[in-house]
Formats: C-alpha cells, structure tokens, sequence
C-alpha cells in the first residue's frame, strides 16, 4: 500500500514538472516572437558640425603689442581698429631712409642745376679772351698779307702770321666748346643715375612706411573674434597670428557619410536637418561640396561574404536662409532616411 502511494506521488511530481517546464517553453517561445516583431535595430544617425570661415589676423611688422582694442567674444565691423603694435626698429629704419632720400634729392638737385655760375661766367671770359686774340691775330695776318703782295715782308712773315691766326682761332674753338658743356651741365647719364638714386631712397621709405601701416590691425571683415593670442606688452614675429575673427555670415555644415548615400546627397541638393541646441529647430541645407576622405576612412563589411567596403564621403552643405543663433560647432542631425534600399 504503501510503496503504491509514492509512485503516485512520484507520477504527479513529474507531471508538475513537465507541465512547468512546458509553460517556461511556451512563454520563452512567446517572448522571442515578440521581441523579433518589436524590437528593431536603431536608425543610423547622421550627424554633422556646424562651421564657420576663420580670418587669421596677423601683420608684416615685427614688435610689442601695445594696445588690444577688442577682447574675444566681440563683434566687429570691416575697418574697426584691433590692435597697436610698436617697432622701435621700423621707426629707425623710417629716419634712415628719409635721410637718405634727402641725401639723394639733394644730389639730384645739384645735378639738375647743372654747373656753378661762377665756371659757366669763367668759361664764358675764356671764349671771349679767345675770340679777342684770334680778332687780333686775324688783323695781323692781313696786314701782312697785304704787305707780302706789295712785296714789303717776305713770306716766312706771312706765314708765321698764319699760323698765329690759325692757332687763335683754334683757341677759340676750344674756348667755346668748353663755355658750352659748362652751359649745359652734367651728361645725360649722370642726370639718370642721379634720378634713380632718388627713385631708389624714395622706395625705401615708401617700404618702410608700409611696414608702420601695419602697427594699426584693421578687421578685413564683418565677424565675431574668436581667439586673441598675445597679451598687451608681449611681442609677436612678422606674420605671427594676433587673434582669429569668425565670418558668422560664411557658415556651413560638415557631415562624413557613407558612400551609400551619395545617390541622394548630390550637388546642389536641399536636405532636411534638426538642429538640437536650437530646441531641435528643423530647416534645409543646400549641399555644395562633395569629396572623398581618403582609403583612412573605409567602413569595413561586417560579414565575410555578402558585404563590401564602403567608403566615406565628406559633404557640405549651406543654410538655404538665415539661420538665428546659429553658430559654429553645433550638431546638427539629418532628418531625412537616405541610403537605405
């Protein structure tokens, strides 16, 4: 009787057991098509950056920053006044050259006055004393030439008269071509050399003037000045980067997407976009450039077989209108479902 019970006991137990067991089947079955139909992987997110053109603000002059006019943060207008910047040495160099421009006028000048007064009137007494002499011999001459036909002299006076006059009148031949260069001064290759050397000093100074054009930096454009690099009293190199000024006027989006999407992301194509910082503001982006990132950027196929790589593609794209506080760095998330097929 007794071992009758226990196989009863027995019988039920396994029943319960089995009976539970199937039950956990069942509900585990249950769960998985529930969780297959449900359950779906997440959308692929793009997400792009805003950014903005940046003006490097810098100068030809080397020296101490003496004053900065504008802190970042600021906005500023094309022409505004940035920064002073103060070069003993340009300020040296400026006084030299001005020197030296006055030395070099100075001998342009005396080149173009052409010879002193005083040697034009020397040379001038010489041609007259010439032309005087060679009068006087001419007067001799005649005489004896006159007296040589009448038969008074005899020719060796006549031709020693004809040679004093020959001579005089070479004299003053001499005599007045020296009154003529003293008339008309120094050569015409002086009067260039001279001329050039002025060209020369006044370029020098005209060099140096533009170098102290740049100890005032001026805002090449409208925009906001994101960073300032020196501080007032420090000194900066030629060309060094003073401060960095954002063209918020000049803003794009940067996204890195799959080579998948490039067949709805085309040239010149509106796409729709969120922006999150702006309580997720939606507008449209108009895209005007597309290039390759390089094989850097290859998405590798997950699977062994039946995938390939993918290549990654950057994209830019402009606002189509305004966009209100829109600045660089913002995220912004394309909105519409491209590239899947």
């Amino acid at each position: 009787m007794g071992n009758t019970v226990d196989k009863n006991l027995i019988k039920k137990r396994d029943k319960s057991l089995a009976a539970a067991l199937a039950i956990i089947i069942v509900v585990v079955v249950c769960l998985s098509i529930i969780g297959f139909l449900l359950i779906r992987p997440a959308e692929e997110t793009v997400q792009g950056q805003a950014d903005a053109t940046q003006v490097r603000i810098s100068g030809k002059l080397p020296g101490r920053v003496v004053k900065l006019y504008v802190e970042e943060g600021a906005y500023v207008h094309k022409g505004d006044t940035l920064a002073c910047i103060h070069s003993s040495t340009a300020d040296a160099k400026l006084f030299q050259a001005k020197a030296m421009e006055t030395v070099a006028a100075s001998q342009n000048q005396k080149v173009d006055n052409g010879t002193r007064s005083q040697i034009i009137k020397s040379a001038f007494d010489l041609w007259q004393q010439a032309k005087a002499a060679e009068t006087i011999s001419k007067k001799t001459y005649d005489r004896m030439q006159n007296l040589f036909t009448q038969g008074v002299v005899s020719e060796q006076k006549r031709d020693e008269a004809k040679a004093a006059f020959d001579a005089s009148t070479a004299q003053t031949r001499a005599a007045k071509s020296q009154y003529d260069l003293a008339l008309e001064g120094a050569q015409k290759e002086d009067k260039a050399a001279a001329s050039a050397m002025t060209n020369a000093a006044r370029g020098s100074v005209m060099e140096v003037k533009s170098l102290l054009e740049d100890q005032f930096l001026i805002a090449p454009c409208d925009g906001e000045i994101s960073d300032v690099y020196p501080h007032e009293g420090e000194l900066v190199a030629l060309g060094a980067p003073i401060m960095t000024l954002l063209r918020l006027d000049d803003m794009w989006v940067t996204f890195n997407v799959r080579e998948t999407y490039l067949n709805d992301m085309t040239m010149g194509k509106e796409i729709n976009v969120m922006i999150p910082a702006l309580a997720e503001t939606k507008t449209k982006l108009k895209i005007y450039y597309i290039r390759d990132m390089g094989s850097y950027a290859v998405w590798s196929a997950t699977k062994a077989s039946g995938q390939y790589d993918t290549k990654t593609f950057q994209i830019k794209a402009r606002p189509v209108t305004p966009i209100k506080n829109f600045r660089p760095g913002m995220s912004v998330i394309l909105t519409d479902k491209f590239g899947k097929k």
